[in-house]
């Protein structure tokens, strides 16, 4: 079965193979060198800075939009009730806890107050104070800023006008 035209043609197609890979890696090496390249030796390589509208400190950049006082008073449950949508995957509204505690009721809550859910150090250092629709605000704008190691890994609502409506909405959830 296996006679020597045979094995000639496998090694023949192994080296052949070997070598298209080889040249392929050298074109592209060429092609893709993440080296300067003569521009700026000194320098980092040259790279293009996209604005995603969050600043490097891990929060979202500063805007020069209307106040939250304004966006609050605005804001449209309908949209809010959206919003939660990202919120429902941790988060119940009937009662039950999951992976995060429930938020029915929670505007004007005392922070870190429901009981039976074992809440992160950072967030227990603010119980005490409520969840005013300002703190809430703060909060899902960046919820690492405001308790560092929280529980919750979504990374907050960059956008002031759905913050506001999901304050809204979740103000409605008694």
């Amino acid at each position: 079965m296996f006679d020597t035209m045979t094995m000639t043609k496998a090694v023949g197609a192994l080296c052949g193979a070997l070598l298209v890979f080889l040249l392929g890696n050298w074109a592209a090496t060429a092609l893709y060198s993440m080296e300067s390249g003569g521009h700026g030796e000194d320098g980092p390589a040259q790279a293009y800075v996209i604005d995603t509208g969050v600043s490097e400190d891990g929060g979202a950049a500063t805007d020069d939009g209307p106040s939250f006082a304004d966006l609050y008073a605005a804001a449209d449950v309908a949209a809010g009730e959206r919003a939660f949508g990202k919120c429902r995957a941790c988060h119940k509204l009937d009662g039950a806890d999951i992976t995060g505690p429930h938020l029915n009721g929670v505007v004007d809550r005392e922070i870190a107050s429901v009981g039976g859910f074992a809440y992160s150090s950072s967030m227990a250092d603010h119980a005490g104070a409520s969840w005013t629709p300002e703190t809430l605000d703060e909060f899902l704008k960046a919820p690492r800023a405001f308790a560092s190691n929280t529980k919750m890994a979504f990374a907050g609502l960059p956008r002031a006008d759905e913050r506001a409506n999901l304050i809204a909405y979740l103000a409605t959830q008694q």
